[in-house]
This record gives structure tokens, C-alpha cells and sequence, in this order.
């Protein structure tokens, strides 16, 4: 997987920091990025009710997703190729007191869980990295994930994925690059979809140019994204699966 990304500012493309870099050796400071996000536990359960489930949480990073669903599950287990990511995750799932979760650190293409074990499986922003038209072997890894997800998944359980519309955009505006990704997501695995806002609200514009540059470059900064202002606009989409 090329761990160079490229972020469309709608004025050109240009060249992104390093994320498989970050996820190893900055992962508290991404968090502290995410964490200006509104949670998604809400927009979850309307997809797919989840309390009581054995949950599955595929490129987990620092437990976005993890911390929020593990309050009403059965169990949950986080996985992710990062296991600096996992350990931040790990430490705040402890701290809330939880006991039903585990970390993975795991390859999403081949996942050491056992068959037919998980009510729901999430994933976000995660799967795209695979995804991206960079990677000349998108297509086939692709199909390597969703049979992995296919098989962990029991019966009658659900699939939910979250990945970029664009980031400094009040509109959906996705990457290029992942377009053909998000298209064979409906058209060859059947999953619905819908795009919803997931702005970051920072607290001050000092810390909003200081994160996002860090994560997304200074082209955020060029395209006047911030303007002096403590959050920036972004774009999710989400897609589901009800087997």
C-alpha cells in the first residue's frame, strides 16, 4: 500500500503528509484531531440498533469509534495495522472502565477473528487507504476485504463504513482517486448510502491550522480552508450493508 496520499483542495492536488508515518509515531496527536469531530454512536444505532452485539471495529486507529459503541455492547474488538493507534485506544477504554473489548493489531485483509463472530462490524476511514487508485492492486485488495468482512460477519448482521467527501468542503467533493472505490462499494457489494457533515470544531484558529496542517498539509492553509476560523467544514460518507 502507497503510504503517499493526495488531497484534492479543488485547486490542485497535492502531495499529503505521510499518515502511515503518523498512525505509527504521532498517534496522539491525531487523536487530539478526531477528537473535534462529533461522535457517531447516535447515527450508528439509527443504521443498525447495536446494544447487546458483538461488535467488530476494522482500522480502529485511536478508538473513534471503539470508545463510543463499547458502552452498549456485548463485546467489541478493535483492530488496526497501528499498534500505537491500538494503544491510545486501549488506554482509553480502560480509564471509561470498560472490560468487554481486546485489540488486534491486524492486516484488514486477513483478519485473525473467527468465522461468523460479529453482529456489526465498522470501519472508518480506513479501508479507503486500500481503495485509493494509487494502488495498483485496489481492485483485488478491495474484494480481499470484503470477503474478510463477509466471513466475520453472522447472519443477519450489518456492515457500516465511513470514508472521506472531502475535507474543507461544505458539499461533497471526494478525492478523485477514490471514486471508483465508493463506486464498486454500491454498485458491486450493494451497499446503501448517504453523505452527511462532520465538521471540526477546534478551539481556537491557531489550534485549527496547527492540526490540519499536520494531518491534511499546508494546502488547507493555501486553500483558504481556515480563514481565521476555529473549525473547518468536512464531508463523511457513510455506507451499509444489512446481510
Amino acid at each position: 500500500m502507497d503510504s503517499q496520499c493526495y488531497f484534492n483542495t479543488g485547486r490542485m492536488i497535492a502531495i499529503m503528509p505521510d499518515h502511515e508515518a503518523i498512525y505509527k509515531n504521532e498517534a496522539e496527536i491525531y487523536d487530539a484531531l478526531i477528537t473535534k469531530q462529533p461522535a457517531l454512536q447516535m447515527l450508528i444505532n439509527e443504521i443498525r440498533p447495536y446494544a447487546g452485539f458483538d461488535i467488530v471495529d476494522v482500522g480502529a486507529g485511536t478508538g473513534r469509534l471503539t470508545t463510543v459503541l463499547a458502552g452498549d455492547a456485548r463485546s467489541i474488538v478493535a483492530t488496526d495495522a497501528s499498534q500505537a493507534m491500538l494503544g491510545i485506544a486501549a488506554n482509553k477504554l480502560a480509564a471509561a472502565g470498560h472490560t468487554n473489548w481486546r485489540t488486534i493489531a491486524a492486516d484488514m485483509r486477513e483478519l485473525p477473528l473467527e468465522e461468523k463472530s460479529a453482529d456489526l462490524i465498522v470501519a472508518g476511514w480506513c479501508i479507503c487507504y486500500l481503495g485509493s487508485s494509487n494502488n495498483p492492486s485496489w481492485e483485488r485488495d478491495i474484494e480481499k476485504v470484503m470477503r474478510e468482512l463477509g466471513r466475520v460477519l453472522r447472519p443477519g448482521g450489518t456492515i457500516i463504513i465511513f470514508e472521506t467527501m472531502g475535507t474543507g468542503f461544505e458539499q461533497p467533493n471526494p478525492p478523485d482517486f477514490l471514486l471508483s472505490y465508493y463506486s464498486a462499494l454500491t454498485e458491486k457489494f450493494g451497499f446503501s448510502h448517504k453523505w452527511i457533515r462532520l465538521d471540526y470544531q477546534f478551539d481556537s484558529p491557531e489550534q485549527a491550522e496547527q492540526l490540519t496542517d499536520f494531518f491534511f498539509g499546508e494546502d488547507m492553509e493555501r486553500a483558504d480552508v481556515l480563514s481565521d476560523r476555529a473549525y473547518v467544514p468536512e464531508c463523511a460518507g457513510v455506507w451499509w450493508l444489512h446481510t
